[in-house]
């Protein structure tokens, strides 16, 4: 029979954890809905998804560098046609000046004009081109597994937002219970006061406890709301619908051995993919760096016609007659191109990027003894929370026994108002302890499938 009060008792202290979505006046949003409605509307995410677009259209452009350059010009020239025997560097300034060759200088006037089609190919670089693909590519993994690890961590921010959301939740609840705690016992004083039982300045101890409540609770609203607007602006959801879902706890209580069971299971995890594409990024660049310094094999062709009003007799007619192709050529070749200095540049650069690969693969080793370090530590606190939500309602059954005893004996004028206060301030912290059981119980499962990388599954058993 007392073990039967006992249970019923802590039931009764359960009902109001349990009837929290019904008091709300929208139902409560279930975390898989939130998280999909983030993951669709995040803003950080779409700047992210943005990036890959980019980085997709530069690899694609990538692919076509083995392309010849195939240029045509045409130019029509006038002027005088004066040279000398000997040879100079142009430097990109001189005009050429075919022919004119005489024995004085001769102020006429010709017409000429020029058409050429040329192409350049880098036909073969001894896979260079390859090289070149294969950054541009890695590149791509790279911002790709940038946006995932985005798209995690933002998971779970949005995870630990939510379970707050449910922890203010039970708080706003628990300081709502204590609000009437305190009106019904300002409440009896009133009316032992008035039959001289008590002092008045009882009554002003007790207005003083319930203004206090109830200034607690506005604090909570607050955080509650902030916490309903943050997510609002990441989902797109209007912030008075964001209600936690408070019945999500029994049944990962029950599955919680299952999942442990399944821990083993090795999964990639976003954090890590990510180091490892830097890492892989910066071995792609540095065969690129030998590559890029290796000999090329060039074909050059050209076709021209050239055309002007000076005869083949270097006499100078109507300058009409300058246009038009006169004579045509063609010429089409292969080389070799291989810069000789480009051996010590080559080095230079390759010992730079050799030394990036060292550091990215340290950074990589250092984020997996970290990543294990968490997991270690995430099953650790889901045990201690498993422990503590186990104990605390014995802590809050003695709590809420002991202050229905000493109301009791305060309404009787058996002890005085100090004694009553401290046991509803002992009732209160119990409350407030299984409030914090409860969520240090969740944010430890979902950390747990945080650092495992297991949150969608562990979504999924909830469903």
């Amino acid at each position: 029979m007392h073990l039967l009060k006992k249970t019923a008792g802590i039931i009764i202290l359960l009902i109001p954890f349990l009837r929290l979505s019904a008091q709300q006046n929208h139902p409560p949003l279930k975390l898989s809905e939130l998280l999909v409605s983030v993951s669709d509307q995040a803003p950080s995410l779409q700047a992210d998804s943005s990036v890959i677009n980019i980085r997709r259209s530069i690899a694609e452009d990538t692919k076509y560098n083995w392309l010849p350059a195939v240029k045509l010009n045409y130019q029509s020239d006038i002027g005088t046609n004066n040279s000398v025997p000997g040879a100079y560097f142009g430097f990109g300034i001189v005009p050429s000046n075919s022919g004119g060759i005489r024995s004085s200088n001769i102020s006429s006037t010709a017409l000429s004009n020029l058409g050429i089609a040329s192409m350049e190919w880098e036909i073969y670089n001894f896979g260079g081109y390859k090289a070149q693909n294969k950054v541009a590519g890695s590149d791509v993994k790279v911002v790709q597994d940038q946006y995932r690890l985005s798209k995690y961590q933002l998971q779970a921010s949005v995870i630990e937002n939510y379970l707050q959301l449910y922890y203010f939740e039970n708080l706003l609840h628990i300081q709502e219970d204590n609000i009437k705690r305190n009106e019904q016992i300002r409440n009896s004083i009133q009316s032992l006061a008035k039959s001289g039982i008590r002092a008045g300045v009882d009554t002003s101890i007790a207005e003083a406890e319930l203004s206090k409540s109830r200034l607690i609770q506005i604090e909570l609203n607050n955080k509650f709301r902030q916490i309903q607007l943050q997510l609002s602006a990441l989902s797109g959801i209007p912030y008075q619908k964001i209600i936690a879902d408070t019945t999500i706890i029994e049944p990962l209580r029950n599955i919680t051995g299952r999942l442990t069971a399944e821990q083993n299971t090795s999964i990639s995890h976003p954090l890590i993919n990510y180091y490892e594409s830097l890492y892989q990024n910066s071995k792609e660049k540095e065969n690129l760096v030998r590559k890029t310094y290796l000999p090329k094999i060039m074909i050059e062709g050209a076709v021209w016609g050239r055309g002007s009003s000076i005869t083949a007799n270097n006499q100078f007619d109507a300058l009409n007659q300058g246009w038009g192709f006169s004579r045509t050529n063609y010429l089409v070749g292969i080389g070799v191109s291989y810069n000789l200095t480009d051996l010590k540049r080559k080095q230079l650069k390759l010992n730079t990027q050799r030394n990036t690969s060292i550091y990215e693969e340290k950074r990589l080793r250092t984020q997996k003894v970290n990543l294990k370090t968490n997991i270690d530590q995430a099953d650790a606190e889901l045990k201690t929370s498993v422990d503590r939500l186990n104990e605390i309602p014995h802590q809050l059954s003695a709590a809420n026994a002991a202050y229905r005893q000493k109301y009791s004996l305060y309404k009787n004028g058996l002890i005085d108002l100090i004694e009553l206060n401290i046991a509803q301030n002992l009732l209160y912290r119990a409350e407030a302890d299984y409030a914090t059981a409860r969520y240090s119980f969740l944010h430890a499962v979902f950390e747990q499938a945080i650092t495992r990388n297991q949150v969608q599954s562990l979504i999924t058993t909830l469903k």
